[in-house]
């Protein structure tokens, strides 16, 4: 099933914190100069244009309530933010919020090039879409670092891994539209620790009101009991019906040990900023780190 597309949702308050944690991670693999490899399993487009276009974000606005918000409140945003916002802004130089970036395009902005010809950190990019995999191609054409497979992220970022740097981190973001998506991947995230120990998996979840949901958070920390950490985003209740999602969060296996203490430092103003009204948002935050 190949509906779903990343751009209908880009920037709204699921992918703001999808995106910050992520920037936090590659942020904190950057202070050692060893280089690292980053797989996204489900890479989208990996750059939306907010506002204009067919088959865009503009197709919900979803935008206007994430990074809109955060982007509005840049220059009152705790420092714990720089790394993401600055990522975000390399799209918009002018100060206008007209592109958002998906999680290869933030990748790719933490990624140092090779100094005395070697290979310097790398990206790999799983995409189906037909759509969505073109316009990958197209917005890492020529770029040594970036690698873009049109297959399955699943069962293909078994095949490259361990990478030869044996520094990286993994990036599970899958649509969740059907339930082959909860049953495969704790099998998926299992084979790839197997082959890749030292890896840190983030993995992103929606909170729905479905049992497949709540089972699936319980099963990605027992991955890693005792080495990892969880933390969800809040925007609103639950809708009435459990139609929608207000709420999602990230699991992440083998997590930089800083990152707790830098989620802590954030997620009270994130909340305030993202909720739909005054006492509405929340956020939960889990760690136990190895």
């Amino acid at each position: 099933m190949l509906s779903y597309r990343h751009g209908f949702h880009a920037g709204n308050h699921a992918d703001v914190l999808k995106h910050w944690v992520l920037a936090e991670v590659l942020a904190y693999f950057n202070e050692k100069p060893a280089p690292w490899t980053y797989v996204d399993t489900h890479a989208g487009a990996g750059l939306y244009r907010l506002g204009a276009g067919v088959g865009g974000a503009q197709a919900s606005h979803e935008f206007r309530e994430g990074i809109a918000r955060l982007w509005a409140a840049r220059a009152k945003a705790p420092a714990v933010f720089s790394a993401y916002l600055e990522a975000v802004a390399a799209f918009n130089p002018a100060g206008r919020l007209e592109l958002y970036p998906g999680s290869p395009a933030i990748a790719r902005q933490f990624a140092r090039s090779g100094a005395r010809g070697k290979g310097g950190d790398r990206l790999v990019c799983f995409e189906r879409h037909p759509r969505d995999f073109a316009a990958l191609e197209r917005l890492f054409a020529g770029d040594a670092q970036v690698r873009c497979l049109s297959s399955d992220g699943f069962a293909g970022a078994l095949q490259v891994l361990p990478p030869p740097s044996r520094r990286g981190v993994i990036l599970i973001d899958p649509p969740y539209e059907v339930r082959g998506d909860y049953v495969r991947l704790i099998p998926a995230v299992r084979a790839m620790l197997e082959k890749f120990p030292q890896a840190t998996v983030l993995v992103w979840y929606p909170r729905l009101r479905r049992v497949e949901a709540e089972e699936l958070r319980r099963r990605l920390v027992n991955l890693a009991p005792e080495d990892h950490l969880r933390v969800e985003l809040q925007v609103a209740p639950p809708p009435v019906g459990g139609r929608g999602m207000t709420a999602s969060g990230l699991v992440v296996l083998h997590p930089p040990y800083v990152l707790a203490q830098r989620l802590q430092e954030g997620l009270p103003w994130l909340a305030g900023q993202l909720e739909e009204a005054p006492g509405q948002g929340g956020w939960v935050l889990e760690a136990k780190i190895a």
